[in-house]
């Protein structure tokens, strides 16, 4: 999925006071982590992801994989916690519009 900046920016804004739902620990990238994010992002579509593992490159290599193997869009990445969207075709929640 391709985000325009200004759509990227009205998500971040959307995420901004949102806590992270999934948090990926030292086991690292796992078959349960995928799952519940795949559950988080078919029902919130945007998504926080605390990422607590090694330097600023694994974590941004985790962030990658996570959006590659889930079809989801990084909003933004700020240290140790990314944002993630994917639209749900069949009931979409999150308006992509800043209007």
């Amino acid at each position: 999925m391709n985000l325009t900046d200004a759509q990227r920016r009205h998500l971040r804004s959307l995420a901004h006071p949102r806590k992270p739902i999934v948090t990926i620990g030292r086991n690292g990238l796992t078959d349960a982590v995928l799952a519940e994010l795949e559950l988080a992002l078919t029902h919130h579509e945007l998504v926080k992801i605390k990422v607590n593992i090694g330097d600023r490159d694994v974590r941004n290599g985790t962030v990658e994989k996570l959006c590659e193997r889930t079809g989801a869009a990084r909003v933004q990445r700020v240290g140790y916690v990314a944002t993630l969207f994917r639209r749900n075709p069949d009931d979409p929640k999150v308006s992509l519009d800043p209007a």
